[in-house]
């Protein structure tokens, strides 16, 4: 048991460093960047919250579990914003190659659930991991849109490219919710741009 509790607390351990990856968006007050160890907390809290939002059944409580492990990842290769230009192939390997890493740290059995669950949440297939994906997405466009666009200049976001690289991820598993924030989006853009 002492081995196991061990493996276990050096995981979590190492889950710590996910507090001082930074993420481009700003926290809503502005004071600082967001971290991503803050980020995760704050979409398993959205989840929760809009669940009933979800376009099919889900499982809230293994939605809140991809959403708390999806970015740990980080940790090793820092934090890809949706509106910078990365070579995707190569993140997704180094990523692949994070996930080996710290998963592993844990127990066999435990290392195995949480990287299928990792890995289920990359392919965005099931209904959980679709919905999982589409609130991963809003709480960026919130933020964005409660700091008057936030990092969306700085990036040089367009109306389309929202549509492009975001709008139809939070569709896919949350209709309801990107129905409501398009009219914001909107509005936003017709004002700033």
């Amino acid at each position: 048991m002492s081995d196991r509790l061990t493996a276990q607390i050096a995981f979590l351990t190492e889950a710590d460093k996910l507090k001082s990856v930074y993420r481009a968006t700003n926290v809503l007050d502005g004071h600082r960047k967001e971290d991503s160890g803050s980020h995760s907390w704050h979409i398993a809290l959205y989840a929760l919250i809009l669940s009933e939002h979800a376009n099919t059944d889900i499982n809230i409580d293994r939605v809140i579990r991809m959403l708390l492990i999806h970015d740990l990842v980080e940790i090793d290769v820092g934090d890809s914003p949706i509106h910078g230009d990365h070579d995707i192939s190569a993140m997704e390997a180094a990523e692949s190659a994070a996930a080996d890493r710290i998963f592993g740290l844990l127990p066999t059995d435990q290392a195995t659930e949480l990287r299928a669950l990792w890995d289920e949440f990359e392919a965005a297939e099931s209904d959980d991991a679709v919905f999982a994906k589409s609130i991963d997405r809003v709480q960026p466009v919130i933020g964005n849109l409660e700091t008057n666009g936030g990092t969306w200049p700085e990036y040089n976001v367009t109306r389309k490219q929202l549509e492009d690289r975001v709008g139809w991820k939070v569709a896919k598993g949350a209709p309801a919710i990107w129905d409501h924030l398009k009219a914001r989006i909107a509005k936003w853009f017709s004002e700033n741009v």
